[in-house]
């Protein structure tokens, strides 16, 4: 009898395999985005495509100005495209109404922005509770399932503190745990080391690349840290609002002071 590998478990839970064989979950068509100024239009995405697949580590890379901010923000809908369009799971993003757009964010993604953005009057319990309440999960379940997310990652001791009693890369770990409330399909990750030292940054990378690798989930991060390319499956570059290149992490040569 043929040995399943773990390779092939991953390709069966999470789509993880060949280009060809995998499940895109968000798929990005011709986006254009144009800003009507005084001084006149500015193209801050010009006729973007990109598949993005289920259990993949995404890191979107680029200057400041470069348009990965708006594309992120167009793969998340927080944002709708001049022209072009973005599915999730084969879902137009554009056609849905209100409503509907707020189911798919409260429950298909989760964001992590780089101010954390948290509650400053509730404590990490309660800010991890609020999207399951919006949701419509009860309380009892809400508390129990929140109380579960900071232990995973490594808050079990702090549920009943507020963010200013936390250190900053305590905070943005609330912020991952409450990405997370809803068991997403997507997390979107903003910047999340922006604000945070060194190593601090480097313990969020490696929880986000846990989490992508034990829970399946799929992560996209418009990022100026280099240090996300390590734990990336694939690595967009955008640049003057177009996508200059996509490569594999194995594709990329780092050496000290450049990226090849």
């Amino acid at each position: 009898m043929k040995k399943t590998t773990p390779e092939a478990i991953k390709k069966f839970l999470y789509g993880i395999g060949d280009e060809d064989t995998r499940r895109v979950v968000v798929s990005a068509r011709g986006l254009r985005r144009v800003y009507q100024m005084k001084a006149g239009e500015t193209v801050a995405l010009d006729d973007v495509t990109l598949d993005i697949y289920a259990g993949e580590y995404l890191s979107i890379m680029g200057p400041s100005g470069s348009g990965k901010s708006t594309f992120f923000n167009m793969i998340g809908g927080l944002d709708k495209p001049t022209s072009g369009k973005v599915f999730i799971d084969e879902v137009d993003v554009a056609q849905l109404d209100a409503f509907e757009l707020a189911w798919l964010r409260c429950r298909k993604i989760g964001y992590i922005f780089q101010s954390f953005n948290l509650v400053n009057v509730m404590t990490c319990l309660e800010n991890v509770m609020l999207p399951m309440i919006f949701a419509g999960v009860t309380s009892d379940d809400a508390r129990e399932k929140a109380a579960e997310v900071l232990k995973l990652v490594g808050l079990g001791e702090r549920l009943k503190h507020k963010p200013a009693q936390l250190s900053g890369g305590q905070q943005q770990r609330v912020a991952c745990a409450r990405a997370l409330a809803n068991d997403p399909a997507i997390i979107l990750a903003d910047e999340p080391t922006a604000n945070l030292d060194s190593k601090t940054g480097e313990e969020l990378i490696e929880l986000l690349h846990r989490l992508k690798e034990e829970r399946g989930v799929t992560i996209v991060s418009a990022t100026h840290d280099m240090k996300m390319i390590s734990v990336s499956d694939r690595v967009v570059w955008i640049r003057d609002g177009k996508c200059d290149r996509i490569q594999d992490r194995k594709n990329i040569d780092i050496k000290v002071g450049e990226i090849c």
